[in-house]
């Protein structure tokens, strides 16, 4: 079975600004990176994010870029958790995940966003670190719809 989902939400602003709020470091940091975005989304770049619920900054590789429509970026799948799957330093063989976030106008003035992220291994480990992004990009698109619709910072706090 592949190991890949797919989550969308409807934000009550136009394309233009749900795209910046996601694009823009500054926003970025403002709803979603709690330990900060530096970097803005833009192909070819590798741009940094800090999570307080997963420490460290790691990069993400910014793919494709097409404004007001698609960000595609890779990151490191992350299934070797050693608290749920561990696994010796000399087993490790890092790999990437793709994330391919969509944007579509629609007919009302709403912007439907569409996250989509594909490519764990079929293992256990695969599966548990799918659930879990799974989880973070649902929690995004809920946070990006408040910060956006009413300037709240839903993961302020939640964390730490």
């Amino acid at each position: 079975m592949e190991l890949k989902f797919k989550v969308s939400g409807r934000i009550s602003k136009p394309v233009e600004e749900v795209f910046e709020a996601v694009a823009d470091p500054k926003h970025l940091s403002g709803y979603f990176t709690t330990g900060g975005a530096k970097g803005r989304l833009e192909t070819g770049t590798i741009v940094t994010w800090d999570f307080a619920d997963f420490p460290g900054a790691f990069p993400v590789e910014v793919v494709e870029v097409e404004k007001n429509k698609e960000i595609v970026l890779r990151w490191d799948a992350n299934d070797d958790d050693p608290t749920t799957h561990p696994v010796p330093p000399e087993a490790k063989n890092t790999y990437k995940t793709t994330i391919t976030m969509t944007f579509e106008s629609l007919e009302d003035g709403r912007t439907l966003v569409t996250i989509a992220e594909e490519g764990w291994r079929e293992t256990p480990a695969g599966l548990s670190a799918s659930y879990g992004n799974c989880q973070g990009w649902s929690q995004m698109l809920c946070a990006l719809k408040a910060y956006v619709e009413y300037g709240i910072n839903l993961r302020e706090g939640m964390y730490k």
